[in-house]
Protein backbone atom coordinates (compact mmCIF):
# COMPACT_ATOMS: atom_id res chain seq x y z
CA UNK A 1 0.00 0.00 0.00
CA UNK A 2 1.44 3.34 -1.04
CA UNK A 3 0.71 6.50 0.85
CA UNK A 4 0.90 10.21 0.30
CA UNK A 5 4.26 11.75 1.14
CA UNK A 6 4.02 15.19 2.72
CA UNK A 7 7.16 17.32 3.03
CA UNK A 8 7.96 19.47 6.07
CA UNK A 9 10.68 21.92 7.14
CA UNK A 10 13.18 19.59 8.82
CA UNK A 11 14.82 22.33 10.87
CA UNK A 12 11.57 23.70 12.36
CA UNK A 13 8.93 22.44 14.76
CA UNK A 14 8.49 21.01 18.22
CA UNK A 15 11.71 19.97 19.90
CA UNK A 16 11.13 16.45 21.20
CA UNK A 17 14.64 15.09 20.69
CA UNK A 18 13.88 13.46 17.33
CA UNK A 19 16.68 11.69 15.48
CA UNK A 20 18.38 9.62 18.17
CA UNK A 21 16.77 6.17 18.06
CA UNK A 22 13.92 5.15 15.73
CA UNK A 23 11.97 3.25 18.42
CA UNK A 24 12.35 6.07 20.93
CA UNK A 25 11.47 8.61 18.20
CA UNK A 26 8.27 6.69 17.37
CA UNK A 27 7.33 6.59 21.06
CA UNK A 28 8.02 10.32 21.44
CA UNK A 29 5.93 11.13 18.35
CA UNK A 30 2.98 9.16 19.75
CA UNK A 31 3.39 11.04 23.04
CA UNK A 32 3.37 14.32 21.10
CA UNK A 33 0.13 13.28 19.35
CA UNK A 34 -1.46 12.35 22.68
CA UNK A 35 -0.30 15.66 24.17
CA UNK A 36 -2.43 17.32 21.48
CA UNK A 37 -5.47 15.26 22.53
CA UNK A 38 -5.37 12.44 19.98
CA UNK A 39 -5.98 8.79 20.83
CA UNK A 40 -3.22 6.74 19.24
CA UNK A 41 -4.37 3.21 20.10
CA UNK A 42 -5.00 2.38 16.45
CA UNK A 43 -2.26 4.56 14.93
CA UNK A 44 1.16 3.07 14.31
CA UNK A 45 4.23 5.30 13.98
CA UNK A 46 7.41 4.12 12.29
CA UNK A 47 10.57 6.13 11.73
CA UNK A 48 12.76 5.64 8.67
CA UNK A 49 15.61 8.11 8.96
CA UNK A 50 14.02 11.56 8.86
CA UNK A 51 10.74 10.21 7.46
CA UNK A 52 7.76 9.24 9.63
CA UNK A 53 5.33 6.59 8.37
CA UNK A 54 1.83 6.60 9.84
CA UNK A 55 -0.33 3.48 9.47
CA UNK A 56 -3.42 2.16 11.22
CA UNK A 57 -6.74 3.92 11.65
CA UNK A 58 -7.67 7.53 12.25
CA UNK A 59 -11.16 8.29 13.51
CA UNK A 60 -11.90 10.84 10.77
CA UNK A 61 -10.34 12.63 7.81
CA UNK A 62 -9.86 15.69 10.00
CA UNK A 63 -8.02 13.65 12.64
CA UNK A 64 -5.93 11.99 9.93
CA UNK A 65 -4.78 15.37 8.63
CA UNK A 66 -4.03 16.68 12.11
CA UNK A 67 -2.00 13.59 13.04
CA UNK A 68 0.11 14.14 9.92
CA UNK A 69 0.64 17.77 10.91
CA UNK A 70 1.62 16.91 14.48
CA UNK A 71 4.14 14.32 13.27
CA UNK A 72 5.53 16.56 10.54
CA UNK A 73 5.87 19.67 12.63
CA UNK A 74 8.60 18.13 14.77
CA UNK A 75 12.17 19.32 14.44
CA UNK A 76 14.13 16.70 12.53
CA UNK A 77 11.19 15.33 10.52
CA UNK A 78 11.60 15.90 6.79
CA UNK A 79 8.46 14.09 5.59
CA UNK A 80 5.45 12.07 6.69
CA UNK A 81 4.12 9.18 4.67
CA UNK A 82 0.40 8.74 5.24
CA UNK A 83 -0.77 5.13 5.02
CA UNK A 84 -3.62 5.52 7.49
CA UNK A 85 -7.19 4.41 6.92
CA UNK A 86 -10.23 6.14 8.32
CA UNK A 87 -12.45 4.24 10.73
CA UNK A 88 -15.88 3.55 9.24
CA UNK A 89 -18.56 6.04 10.18
CA UNK A 90 -21.39 4.77 12.32
CA UNK A 91 -24.93 5.88 11.66
CA UNK A 92 -28.19 5.73 13.58
CA UNK A 93 -31.69 5.82 12.15
CA UNK A 94 -33.92 7.88 14.41
CA UNK A 95 -36.88 5.98 15.88
CA UNK A 96 -40.04 7.43 17.39
CA UNK A 97 -39.22 8.64 20.91
CA UNK A 98 -35.51 9.15 20.20
CA UNK A 99 -33.71 12.26 21.37
CA UNK A 100 -30.08 13.14 20.83
CA UNK A 101 -29.53 12.54 24.55
CA UNK A 102 -31.09 9.08 24.35
CA UNK A 103 -28.98 8.25 21.28
CA UNK A 104 -25.83 9.54 23.01
CA UNK A 105 -26.61 7.39 26.06
CA UNK A 106 -27.04 4.34 23.79
CA UNK A 107 -23.92 5.01 21.68
CA UNK A 108 -21.52 6.50 24.25
CA UNK A 109 -22.98 5.53 27.61
CA UNK A 110 -23.41 9.23 28.46
CA UNK A 111 -26.51 11.27 27.57
CA UNK A 112 -24.54 14.51 28.03
CA UNK A 113 -22.48 13.69 24.92
CA UNK A 114 -25.44 14.66 22.70
CA UNK A 115 -23.65 17.84 21.48
CA UNK A 116 -21.08 15.58 19.73
CA UNK A 117 -23.85 14.07 17.62
CA UNK A 118 -25.47 17.46 17.06
CA UNK A 119 -22.21 19.05 15.84
CA UNK A 120 -21.45 16.07 13.59
CA UNK A 121 -24.78 16.52 11.81
CA UNK A 122 -24.73 20.28 11.22
CA UNK A 123 -25.98 21.97 9.07
CA UNK A 124 -28.58 19.22 8.51
CA UNK A 125 -29.63 19.72 12.14
CA UNK A 126 -30.44 23.27 13.16
CA UNK A 127 -31.38 22.45 16.76
CA UNK A 128 -30.75 19.40 19.00
CA UNK A 129 -34.51 18.91 19.52
CA UNK A 130 -35.35 18.90 15.80
CA UNK A 131 -34.88 15.28 14.76
CA UNK A 132 -37.53 13.03 13.24
CA UNK A 133 -38.17 9.28 12.83
CA UNK A 134 -36.45 7.82 9.78
CA UNK A 135 -33.71 10.45 9.78
CA UNK A 136 -30.21 8.98 9.52
CA UNK A 137 -27.59 10.62 11.75
CA UNK A 138 -23.82 10.30 11.69
CA UNK A 139 -22.42 9.05 15.01
CA UNK A 140 -18.76 10.03 15.38
CA UNK A 141 -16.36 7.83 17.27
CA UNK A 142 -15.08 9.37 20.51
Amino acid sequence: MFGNLIKFAKDAGAKIGFGKDKDEDAKNLKNEMEKHGFKTDEVDVAVEGDKVVLTGKALSQEEREKLILVAGNVEGVDSVEDKMEISPTRTHTVKSGDTLSKIAKEMYGDAMKYPVIFEANKPMLSHPDKIYPGQVLRIPTL
